[in-house]
């Protein structure tokens, strides 16, 4: 429609309007010239001629059937969204703040508007959105103007004389910017979910109890929901699915998979009509064939280019999926897409799970992977190239075959959008701002949409692409990633999801209920990565307890025996209840799994005291370097390194410098080649020779990681008996036990009085034990708070 047509068609409308008819929901008596959110889209709706559906795909209960169809076509061009996921209200009264945003993403323009431009109003701090970006982008357009006092006046209602200049300034500037999608242009949604680790139902297993921070019962309605705002989408998943909590072990140890029985994960998956999913890292922890048998339930393509058969050197999954799709332009005709995904996981489940691919598989880097069939799918007539990428986004510098380069396949040409994950991050998100060509606010890296969602279904990942035909064939004219986030304050769920997996989720309750010993004290892991803790303690006593009687009658059983731990739960990016938290008194399984969260198996290397040493510098790497001559506050914890690498070795005794720097980086890679924070390394009181032997009980990811020392090991002893039945079995054998610190490891005291503080759970500070030299300051954010240590 021309814009001569669209003009005049809104003059009839505001004649219309200020004559006193109503052109929507009813305004408020206070005021009838005021404009409501359903009046202005109402209006932008109909002034910008988007053709109007039936308005059954939104899923505001509190729209009626007037305004439904407005509604429906303003949130699929992306005007309008709901305060709540049922809610629009659209009898609130518009602010020009509301109005000026809505205005905007009626827009589609390539230029990038810094939010500086917020800053010429006097009154910018009355500003109140979140969309900084795109109220500055209204800004740049010249969309928004203040008044002649400098004054923006965000909060001031709209009143119905002002909405005829809005959207007079929109055609304008829609007439200046090609870019806006044309009526036969084609929106595509990739929605895209990633880790669930077999969190589908909103429980914590470890705390036995429902909780509301994630669930794929949760997720799936958010996905109910972008789906009936776009009907052209595809569902994806990016896997780590089938582990990660006792629900996943269940199905392996307790009640595993009969012939032709379908998995719970796939149940879900299958109800919720995924499209395709590629394998993670943590699918082949339980091996090949568990893994196919597991896949076999699969009702969507399982998919991934990265693990070829070790003898043929042939793919041992398929590596990718084409999905055709009827998709409908904004005219509602029908076109034909051709949909390539090709997936990829990290190479290094090679490491991690030797035991089971060893000598079976090999793995290829992601970059190559995605190299290799980009030009097959394209030559099968793909139309658009997703990649779903089980591998972290990593940085601008590549080193073939390192374990995170998302980064780097989004350089690739050719590949259209990327579903990443592995790192439990959020893509869009802070975290990855100080990376070149990354923009946070269109959710894109080197210019390719992208999406990581988080873990255990906390958010979904939505990109948006706009295609428009060029000749026989689509091309992608505009993109955008984004996150959105399960409703945390709410207990409503997708009772599907819960019903696929009701069978499974009962027997893993019954089952991580069964009792195994008792404890006279309270068990939690708060301050374990700033003193030497219990929740660690208990296992490496079990470790040790275990390989001390496998080694009877070996060649090794003279060696002096150590025990390696770390605190798997301690916060961190899964939140401030990812603690391990166990009152005093009965001890069950769910316990068992709360003190060791990963299903590894134990194994036991010997190597040197030079060795040892280094295994224990490289854990140091955990802490941040402090200044004993500042008062200015310094953390103490570097937040980039894992807690699960922060390794306490048991059996000797040390004590950590961290006035000195790092000698390695959370990787392994040497920062400081002379560096030495481990002092006063001893054994049995005497200090550690550098040649003597020992033998170290670990796990199969430490054993087969890069961990420095580690890798110089001499003998490997692998034991095909999870770490967890170690702490289950010596508990049943103890029957009780009383867990403290027995204080191996220290910070060597510093002269001075630095501040020196950490981030905990906010409930932390009821577990401040006297003489800890830990103190409360106050909370920060999420559950989380502050806390001051005295290094002494």
């Amino acid at each position: 429609m021309s814009l001569l047509r669209r003009t005049g068609m809104w003059l009839v409308i505001m004649l219309l309007a200020l004559s006193g008819l109503s052109f929507g929901q009813n305004v408020s008596a206070s005021n009838p010239q005021e404009v409501t959110r359903g009046e202005f889209t109402k209006a932008i709706v109909e002034a910008l001629d988007y053709e109007l559906g039936d308005g059954t795909s939104h899923a505001f209960t509190d729209v009626d059937k007037s305004l439904a169809s407005f509604v429906e076509a303003a949130q699929k061009h992306g005007l309008v969204k709901g305060t709540t996921a049922t809610t629009f209200k659209p009898n609130q009264k518009l602010t020009r703040e509301h109005a000026f945003l809505i205005a905007s993403r009626a827009v589609d323009s390539d230029e990038s508007y810094p939010v500086s431009l917020l800053d010429k109003f006097k009154d910018k701090k009355a500003f109140k959105t979140n969309e900084s970006q795109e109220l500055a982008k209204s800004v740049g357009l010249n969309i928004f103007r203040g008044y002649q006092d400098g004054t923006a006046k965000p909060q001031k209602v709209i009143i119905k004389g002002q909405v005829k200049k809005i959207i007079d300034r929109v055609l304008e500037v829609q007439s200046q910017h090609p870019g806006t999608p044309s009526d036969d242009t084609v929106d595509l949604r990739i929605m895209g979910t990633s880790d669930i680790h077999t969190n589908f139902v909103n429980y914590d297993y470890y705390q036995d109890a429902p909780m509301q921070e994630y669930g794929l019962a949760k997720t799936a309605l958010l996905i109910e929901e972008a789906r009936k705002e776009n009907p052209n989408n595809v569902l994806l998943d990016n896997g780590d699915l089938i582990q990660g909590t006792p629900l996943g072990a269940y199905k392996v140890n307790v009640d595993p998979l009969k012939d032709g029985e379908m998995h719970p994960a796939f149940a879900a998956f299958n109800i919720l009509k995924y499209d395709a999913m590629s394998l993670g890292n943590h699918e082949f922890n339980y091996g090949l064939e568990y893994l196919q048998r597991v896949i076999d339930g699969a009702e969507m393509p399982v998919i991934n280019a990265t693990v070829l058969d070790a003898e043929t050197k042939e793919n041992k999954f398929e590596p990718y999926v084409m999905l055709d799709r009827k998709v409908k332009d904004a005219q509602g005709q029908s076109h034909d897409l051709k949909i390539g995904v090709i997936g990829v996981v990290t190479p290094g489940i090679m490491g991690w799970d030797k035991s089971h691919l060893g000598g079976k598989v090999i793995a290829e880097d992601p970059v190559v992977s995605v190299n290799k069939f980009l030009p097959k799918v394209k030559k099968e007539g793909a139309d658009i190239v997703v990649v779903i990428s089980h591998s972290g986004i990593g940085d601008e510098t590549y080193t073939p075959g390192e374990e995170n380069v998302t980064y780097q396949l989004s350089e690739i040409d050719g590949v259209d959008a990327i579903l990443t994950g592995h790192d439990h991050g959020l893509f869009p998100g802070k975290d990855y701002a100080q990376l070149k060509n990354v923009d946070l606010e269109q959710g894109k890296i080197n210019g390719t949409p992208v999406v990581m969602p988080g873990k255990f279904g906390s958010h979904l990942g939505i990109i948006d692409l706009q295609l428009e035909k060029a000749g026989d064939d689509w091309k992608v004219a505009g993109g955008k990633g984004f996150l959105r986030e399960i409703d945390k304050e709410s207990d409503k769920v997708d009772q599907r999801v819960i019903d696929a997996v009701k069978e499974a989720h009962e027997g893993t309750i019954e089952y991580v209920r069964s009792p195994v010993g008792e404890t006279k004290s309270h068990i939690t892991s708060y301050f374990a990565q700033v003193q030497d803790d219990p929740s660690v303690e208990v296992l490496t006593q079990a470790q040790t307890w275990y390989v001390k009687n496998e080694l009877k009658g070996t060649e090794f059983e003279k060696l002096p025996l150590l025990s390696v731990g770390a605190p798997f739960k301690a916060g961190g990016r899964n939140g401030s209840n990812y603690y391990t938290d166990i009152p005093k008194g009965e001890i069950a399984i769910k316990n068992v799994a709360d003190l060791y969260v990963h299903d590894n198996t134990i194994v036991a290397l010997v190597m040197t005291g030079a060795d040892v040493k280094e295994w224990l510098e490289m854990s140091a790497g955990q802490f941040n370097q402090i200044d004993p001559a500042s008062s200015k506050e310094q953390v103490l914890v570097n937040d980039d390194y894992r807690s699960y690498n922060f390794d306490v070795i048991d059996g000797v005794t040390y004590e950590v410098d961290v006035t000195k720097p790092a000698k390695y980086d959370p990787s392994g890679k040497t920062l400081n080649e002379e560096a030495s924070r481990i002092v006063n390394f001893k054994y049995e009181g005497n200090p550690v020779d550098p040649d003597q032997k020992f033998v170290l009980v670990t796990n199969n990811y430490r054993s087969n990681g890069n961990f420095p020392g580690v890798r110089n090991a001499s003998e490997t002893i692998e034991y095909a008996y999870e770490n967890r039945e170690a702490i289950m079995d010596y508990l049943i054998e103890q029957k009780t036990i009383d867990p403290t610190a027995d204080n191996n490891w220290t910070f060597v005291p510093i002269d001075g009085t630095p501040n020196t503080v950490f981030i905990s759970a906010e409930k932390a500070k009821n577990f401040i034990t006297e003489g800890s030299g830990i103190k409360y300051i106050a909370p920060t954010q999420d559950g989380f708070a502050k806390y001051s240590i005295k290094l002494k």
